[in-house]
This record gives C-alpha cells, structure tokens and sequence, in this order.
C-alpha cells in the first residue's frame, strides 16, 4: 500500500511542487540578488513536501534561537527528508551546503546554485576546505546561516556515526555560534535506499548554542566532539 500510495500521490506531486517552486525561483533570480525571494520559495517548496509526504512534525526549542541571527546549524543525517523538516521549521535566512550531484537535478539544481546554496566538492579535499571557508566568510559578510551534516552523508544503519570537523571549521571562521539540530523519524519515513514513503512524525530538536568567540582552528577537533555529544544527547532524550 506505501508503495502505491508513494508512486500515484507522493512522487507526481512532489515533481509537481519541485517544478513549480523551481520556475518560481528561477524567474526571482532575475530581481533578487540577495536570494531572500528564493529562499522563500524554498521555504514553501519544503513545506509541501512535508505536507505532502503526511509528515507531521513537532519542534522543540525554537526559542533558543534569534530569527535575525547567523548561525551554523548542525544536524545528524538519516534521509533526504531531513532538509525539507528543517528548512521548513526554522525562520532564518539560510543557505545548505549539499554534494554537487543536487545541483544536476533540473530546477531544482538551477534554484540551488542561484540561491546561494553551496556545493561541495567530496572528491577533492583542496576544494572542500576552499569551500568551507567561502562559507564562513558567506556567514559573516551576509549574516546569514548556514545547514550543516557533520557525518558526511546519510546514516545508513540510523546510528549516529562520527562527526568531520566541516561545521566547526566554518563556526569558528565566521565567529558564530553553532546550533546543534537532533533529527527524529526520518529515517522511518523515508529510509536510506529505498523510494517508499511511509506517513508518520517527526521531531525537530534544537539544541542550545554552542559560543565560538576567542576560538581558532586548533580547538576544531574538541568543538567537533562536544557537538556530536549533544547531539547524541538529543537523540537519546
């Protein structure tokens, strides 16, 4: 029945949205230089997916954080509908870093790259750590924020798996604070693997700030493992 349901309702509308937001953005692009505009119609684009993958998601300590402020958000990974939850719960101005195989994708790819999104190079460590740090000074310059998945990837057993040092090199860049993000229920609506979605909640969990001033890029390692603990700590409540 998931599968039916997925392939007659979920994927057509889904296609739907992407294409309609995308020629949106796409159009936007042309008299909104600062992506604002863009981000908006993403913000609506996740929320549909949301909606229309029968998610219902509750959100935990949205009042930790400033609507006005830059941040590094940092979230552990469990499916592709962890960006849709987040970038559809949180109202601040961000951008994601995603691999560069997103930004292929038709409109969505295009709307991607003209919103300031941040692709990132896997295959080649030079251009990565060229890429972080175009992020942090993206966060300082703009004030705007920055989604971050320390693993690297989604989880493919739903552990939390170890954390690279990406969101706190570009943290302690831009000087600003990081937020710890625990994803719930992901996995079970949409699992690593498979293109069956199976209806059900979500918990969005925000963690309390975690300060980088007087930092530099030798405390990357102890910032990176007091993260993941809170992490893990969020998950495990």
């Amino acid at each position: 029945m998931a599968r039916i349901w997925t392939y007659i309702f979920v994927v057509p509308l889904f296609a739907l949205a992407t294409i309609a937001c995308g020629a949106f953005s796409i159009a936007a692009s042309l008299f909104d230089k600062s992506g604002r505009v863009m981000i908006g119609a993403a913000r609506v684009w996740a929320r549909m997916l949301v909606k229309i993958a029968g998610v219902h998601v509750t959100v935990e300590g949205l009042e930790k954080i400033d609507r006005d402020g830059a941040y590094v958000f940092a979230s552990n990974h469990l499916s592709y509908m962890d960006t849709p939850v987040v970038l559809s719960r949180i109202p601040v101005q961000f951008r994601f870093m995603a691999k560069k195989g997103l930004f292929q994708i038709p409109f969505l790819g295009t709307h991607l790259a003209q919103a300031g999104h941040i692709p990132v190079p896997r295959e080649n460590p030079r251009a990565a750590v060229k890429t972080l740090s175009l992020a942090g000074e993206m966060i300082r310059d703009h004030r705007i924020s920055v989604l971050v998945f320390p693993e690297g990837g989604r989880s493919v057993d739903g552990t939390l798996h170890e954390f690279k040092e990406g969101a706190a090199y570009i943290a302690i860049k831009a000087g600003v604070p990081i937020v710890p993000l625990a994803v719930i229920g992901t996995r079970e609506v949409l699992a690593m693997h498979t293109a069956v979605f199976h209806p059900g909640p979500v918990t969005l969990r925000i963690g309390d700030q975690i300060p980088t001033q007087g930092l530099t890029m030798r405390d990357r390692e102890s910032l990176t493992a007091m993260l993941r603990d809170r992490i893990s700590g969020m998950l495990a409540r």
